[in-house]
């Protein structure tokens, strides 16, 4: 059985689609699985041993046209598309598969032969995404794989020791966010960094190129940068898989570098603002969630927008050095 599996968002929702790999091959261990991903799924996929192939589409400079010729000279029986776009709805339908699987909510969810519920109710993301395997042959939930999972290869597991770090021994941060109400505070980072710092432990900043002005801004408001190891856009995404399996936890926004971590079990301090755990990006397992539930307007959208609506930014600004720290070392001593 050829099955392809449409998951064109961003980076952490590819992570969370992984248990889905690993759940199909359980369920049918004979079957074929094509994964359709945006160009970061080479680096995301690379070494899973769940997918047969994988097909790279970037809309921004990809045919869907040619896409939709591929798919149909693959003459897969069934498709499932956890993203939940229109492009999904309608490509896997042009490309003449018989057995279509998707959202409810789904753009054009008409064209798929099969349809579940999608519900931002606190469901996880990952249980959400295995909901739609109920609709395969022989499905049992028994045989669901419920946790994200990265593959590295040695040399990327040993990445730390490449740049003077010893695996559990460094708490490494990432402020940055693409979008700008997801970040927590320049400030509230700094200090959290400086105290961290004066307790003795190595700091180490991750992200990518884009994350760099933003985590600028988080140094200049520090006191001891001097003793930061600043790797922001500084390592592949590869390469940051290797930091973030081999640290002694992680601090982030509701961002990738969550699922990172729990698909490598590293403990991670999740901060929320625009967004809320109810959406279901939570930490699945080893993490803790920071967030200041008294803000009335939480949450302003799915992703949260550039700019506070009205300007003010409570739902991070309220948020502690403290409460970050009280997080971490729960998470630590536990």
């Amino acid at each position: 059985m050829k099955i392809v599996i449409w998951q064109t968002a961003f980076l952490g929702d590819l992570i969370l689609t992984t248990p889905m790999f690993h759940s199909i091959k359980n369920i049918l261990p004979q079957s074929s699985i094509t994964v359709v991903a945006k160009p970061f799924g080479r680096d995301v996929l690379k070494n899973n041993p769940y997918i047969d192939q994988l097909i790279l589409f970037d809309k921004k400079r990809d045919s869907i046209l040619s896409l939709i010729k591929q798919l149909r000279r693959e003459r897969f029986d069934i498709g499932i598309s956890p993203h939940r776009s229109h492009r999904a709805s309608y490509t896997l339908f042009l490309s003449g598969i018989p057995e279509r699987i998707g959202f409810d909510k789904a753009g054009f969810s008409f064209l798929y032969t099969k349809r579940f519920p999608h519900r931002f109710d606190g469901t996880h993301e990952i249980d959400r995404n295995l909901s739609l395997l109920k609709g395969l042959p022989e499905a049992d939930e028994k045989l669901f794989h419920r946790l994200p999972e990265l593959f590295l290869d040695s040399e990327e597991e040993d990445f730390p020791a490449k740049v003077g770090l010893k695996k559990g021994e460094y708490i490494l941060i990432a402020p940055g966010s693409k979008w700008g109400t997801k970040r927590w505070t320049a400030k509230g980072f700094g200090e959290v960094i400086d105290r961290l710092l004066k307790e003795g432990e190595t700091v180490v900043l991750l992200g990518g190129k884009e994350d760099i002005p933003f985590t600028q801004q988080v140094i200049a408001n520090t006191k001891n940068r001097d003793k930061i190891i600043n790797l922001c856009g500084k390592s592949s995404l590869r390469e940051s898989f290797g930091l973030v399996k081999g640290a002694k936890a992680l601090i982030s926004n509701d961002s990738a570098p969550v699922h990172m971590a729990v698909a490598f079990g590293t403990p991670v301090v999740d901060i929320y603002g625009a967004t809320v755990p109810e959406f279901g990006f939570y930490p699945y397992r080893n993490g803790v969630v920071i967030e200041d539930k008294s803000v009335k307007c939480r949450p302003c959208s799915l992703h949260g927008p550039p700019e506070c609506p009205i300007k003010t930014h409570q739902c991070m600004e309220n948020i502690t050095a403290d409460m970050v720290l009280q997080g971490l070392n729960k998470l630590l001593k536990g």
